[in-house]
């Protein structure tokens, strides 16, 4: 079965589009409705030489160190849609189609690549290094859905730090990458860098000509030449990327974490998705310019912005999982992990999932008790963004008094929701 393609929307906004030197980057996760996103953290690691890694499908050879993480993912999969590292490096990824048929055959996905690129770099460019050495030598491929019907696609990247940002579109093995230093940037479910490219795959253009793809003569548009489409304009103004360019200028020269979460939560654009595919995870990120100040990562963990709270995360020591949020683990007996794959679909529901399933359903059926409560959450949203601005402003002088911050706001945010 062929899915329609559905995908994602990421962002990122560099000075002097932002309100102050800082960087902001966010992503909604669109995915089956029935899907669970959990929030989870991995402390850094170091491994033996000769170690390997078990991703979604398969096995690679192991780094000798990994950074510390922390994610947003479907709780069935290894790897990541979304999130950020201890040195502030942030990825978001979007599914893409192209002229080049997506691979069935089990390789590495691209939320796979997202979490080894977060492990193994600390700055943007060297995660997209990561990203394109493993696509040259494990491959992109699988079913990127739990079901026994195959969805596949290629993935583009939308690759930040501290300093400046990265997109990376991929079709097989074959990409080219685009350098943002300043403004802003977002992608969609659709190939969008066109001439200006910084990086590149050594054959990627040989192999377009081979495949009569191009001429060679005329000026090279890696979105033309590998789309579906002719040209990399869009047809329809409407669609999400188009809309998301918009809500961007819109708020140029003064976004915010605040403005990102407006846009993340905007329905009307379609950013927000509802339906079949609907937006399961939520993720924005604060990265301040300066090494001294603390990155802020705010993940919802549940499905629908709009309906959800932005929950702060700062890399500290001695961070605890995240148990809230984070799914069963069923081990070797995971019905992804057995052939043939995907024969059962077991309960993924984490603790903080099953009460806003709850919760979610109040505020759709009573008017009344459903705006008391959607009142509570964006208060308790409001508090913590502002403490947050505090640490922002002017660092972290006692970590042991955020050790337990997202956690203890997923606490708050169970709270508030005992006494709807």
């Amino acid at each position: 079965m062929m899915m329609t393609p559905s995908s994602c929307d990421t962002f990122v906004a560099l000075p002097p589009s932002t309100d102050g030197q800082r960087i902001i980057f966010g992503k909604n996760s669109d995915r089956p409705c029935d899907e669970v996103q959990e929030v989870v953290y991995f402390p850094s690691k170091d491994y033996s030489p000769g170690e390997r890694v078990e991703c979604t499908y398969i096995e690679i050879e192991q780094a000798a160190h990994t950074h510390a993480v922390v994610l947003s993912r479907p709780a069935w999969l290894w790897g990541a849609e979304m999130g950020a590292n201890e040195h502030q490096v942030c990825i978001g990824n979007e599914a893409v189609w192209g002229r080049e048929s997506a691979d069935n055959e089990e390789a590495l996905l691209g939320m796979d690549l997202v979490r080894l690129a977060l492990e193994r770099a600390d700055s943007a460019e060297k995660a997209l290094d990561v990203i394109v050495e493993l696509l040259e030598k494990c491959g992109q491929g699988g079913n990127c859905m739990e079901d026994e019907c195959t969805f596949t696609y290629h993935n583009s990247f939308l690759i930040c730090d501290r300093t400046e940002a990265w997109v990376l579109e991929t079709s097989g093995k074959y990409w080219a990458a685009e350098r943002v230093e300043n403004g802003y940037r977002n992608i969609s479910n659709q190939y969008s860098i066109t001439t200006k490219i910084d990086k590149e795959h050594p054959n990627m253009r040989a192999y377009a000509q081979e495949q009569g793809w191009w001429d060679g003569q005329v000026e090279f548009s890696f979105a033309e030449v590998y789309s579906f489409m002719t040209t990399a304009r869009i047809e329809a103004a409407g669609g999400r990327y188009c809309e998301g360019r918009k809500l961007l200028e819109k708020n140029n020269g003064q976004i915010t974490a605040k403005t990102m979460m407006d846009i993340l939560r905007d329905k009307e654009s379609g950013i927000n998705m509802e339906g079949m595919f609907m937006t399961t995870g939520s993720m924005v990120s604060v990265l301040p310019m300066d090494q001294s100040l603390p990155g802020v990562h705010y993940f919802t963990a549940t499905p629908d912005p709009e309906r959800s709270i932005f929950k702060p995360f700062i890399f500290v020591a001695d961070i605890m999982p995240l148990n809230q949020t984070r799914s069963p683990y069923l081990g070797d007996d995971d019905p992804v992990k057995k052939q043939p794959r995907f024969q059962s679909k077991p309960n993924r529901k984490h603790p903080l999932f099953i009460k806003h399933e709850v919760v979610a359903a109040i505020i759709d059926s009573t008017r009344e008790k459903g705006q008391r409560i959607m009142q509570k959450m964006q208060e308790l949203e409001k508090q913590k963004m502002e403490e947050m601005e505090n640490y922002l402003a002017t660092g972290v002088e006692d970590s042991t008094l955020i050790v337990h911050l997202f956690s203890n706001t997923v606490e708050e945010e169970l709270q508030v929701y005992n006494k709807a």
